[in-house]
């Protein structure tokens, strides 16, 4: 099953309220929830994603399986598809009694974080085109992510807060979070070109130490 996302200009916060007040009965899927949700709900799990990493070193490993799952959302955001789940998973009853208290509580937690941010700078942020390829820099980010630096300081931390920047960048419309995003994937990129660098001109001196 696909669906079309649409644009909007509705905050997160308007969004889940509006997801809250749709929910009936007594159960409901969670194909029901991620068409109520939409893109705006992938880009927050993106960037909920990211959040383990904003610390100068990670734990080595997680970064794999985390970036792994940003970029096959980062791809359902871009191709403006809901990302493929199993049917079992998709048609899951979820109990609503217990689901809807929860999801009022992080949408007061949401409401919080749209003091900070703002519509600004629309040309980054409307349209199919830039979602696709805002999606697409998301993805990038999900990649350099996965890069198996772990240990090496601020490797992971750099793409996380690119993530996170352009995830709650377009979730809110705001054009300026979401040129710092790009920001930091170009400044991900040249760290790891000069670590890259690096580790090339430190084995080039070693098979000259050992060759003379």
């Amino acid at each position: 099953m696909t669906i079309e996302f649409g644009d909007t200009e509705r905050s997160l916060s308007d969004t889940l309220a509006g997801m809250i007040a749709s929910i009936r009965g007594n159960t409901i899927t969670l194909r029901e929830l991620m068409v109520e949700i939409g893109e705006q709900g992938f880009l927050l799990l993106c960037a909920l994603l990211a959040l383990p990493f904003l610390i100068p070193v990670s734990i080595p490993g997680v970064s794999t399986v985390f970036g792994a799952a940003i970029i096959l959302i980062s791809l359902a955001i871009t191709l403006n598809r809901l990302p493929w789940l199993p049917r079992r998973i998709l048609d899951r009853k979820i109990d609503t009694e217990k689901l809807v208290p929860t999801l009022r509580k992080g949408a007061a937690f949401v409401a919080k974080l749209d003091r900070f941010v703002r519509p600004r700078l629309h040309g980054l942020t409307q349209g199919a085109v830039m979602n696709r390829f805002n999606g697409l820099m998301i993805m990038a980010g999900g990649i350099l992510l996965m890069f198996p630096l772990g240990l090496v300081p601020l490797s992971n931390t750099l793409p996380a807060i690119a993530i996170l920047l352009l995830s709650l960048g377009i979730i809110q419309r705001d054009g300026l979070m979401v040129a710092a995003g790009y920001f930091f994937l170009v400044a991900t990129a040249a760290y790891f070109a000069v670590l890259g660098y690096a580790a090339f001109a430190a084995g080039q001196g070693l098979s000259s130490f050992f060759i003379s």
